[in-house]
């Protein structure tokens, strides 16, 4: 007997959504007929969306999904899993598909320019972009995503939230002139939004991976590219071919724990790693098993 294989969708959208009180449950209801598992994200700017399931019922939803014709073109990335990669289905309304608290930015209304990840492969190859200009890579994710994995000799500002984006990448505006600058990020949101933003602030040459790293995964593999990428499921971590790794998160400190430290004798699944031993987010998960011990 074959084993049931699970599709995982990440795909997201900025488009003026209205109603969303009454899309709330729609989606919820949609979601959990079908069996999906995963976070819908419904905002005013538009709707994001982490999904696992049946190869059948993900299609289903995407034509239920599509049917609304302001999502009638929504894009999603897939990867494939043993089983899915999410333990429950939520469906929020928030302010913002992610929290940048920049109001003027409306992707909504339109997009920053985008370079697909096939051309931005051959501008990384020879080392500037079609102009001849000098290719800058920069991320826009958190420094523990970063740690993961990233493009080669990539701009890192170690930021510890989306937030703090726009005050680091204004400071350093100055030393990128004269550069082509590609944002980039896991599925393509924070890098749509920091692209909008540098346009706005006057950066002159600035675009987006479209898709993010997953898509550029997904087209081209793992070239300039080294170490895993993060993600906001149970898998952790997915190496260029798409596949879960054996990265893992401690359960006290939310850490990232790569295979080398689950060797460490400060590892202990579900109460430290080498990030926290001996420390009160350690003290804290040890409380938190006891508590849940009959």
């Amino acid at each position: 007997m074959q084993a049931t294989s699970y599709i995982n969708i990440a795909a997201y959208k900025f488009v003026t959504l209205e109603n969303l009180e009454e899309l709330r449950p729609r989606y919820l209801d949609q979601c959990t007929a079908l069996g999906l598992k995963g976070t819908v994200l419904l905002t005013p700017e538009g709707i994001n969306m982490f999904l696992s399931g049946t190869r059948e019922n993900i299609d289903r939803f995407l034509d239920w999904v599509r049917s609304d014709a302001r999502l009638a073109d929504l894009e999603w990335k897939e990867s494939v899993s043993a089983e899915q990669s999410h333990r429950r289905m939520l469906v929020r309304i928030k302010k913002e598909i992610i929290t940048m608290r920049m109001p003027l930015i409306k992707p909504e209304l339109g997009r920053a320019p985008s370079v697909a990840p096939k051309t931005l492969k051959r501008w990384l190859d020879q080392g500037h972009d079609d102009e001849g200009v000098p290719v800058v890579m920069m991320e826009t994710r958190n420094a523990f995503e970063v740690d993961v994995g990233t493009f080669d000799n990539t701009l890192d500002y170690r930021i510890d939230k989306f937030s703090e984006f726009p005050d680091v990448v204004a400071k350093h505006k100055d030393a990128l002139q004269g550069k082509t600058v590609v944002t980039f990020c896991t599925g393509g949101i924070r890098c749509e939004k920091a692209a909008i933003h540098m346009q706005n602030i006057g950066y002159d040459r600035v675009y987006q991976l479209d898709g993010g790293i997953l898509k550029y995964f997904e087209e081209v593999g793992g070239d300039h590219y080294t170490g895993d990428c993060f993600v906001f499921d149970y898998r952790t971590a997915l190496n260029p071919k798409l596949e879960p790794t054996e990265t893992t998160q401690c359960f006290a400190c939310r850490a990232v724990v790569t295979p080398r430290q689950q060797l460490s004798p400060d590892y202990v699944v579900g109460t430290s790693c080498p990030h926290c031993a001996g420390t009160a987010a350690a003290g804290n998960a040890d409380a938190a098993v006891a508590l849940t011990q009959p």
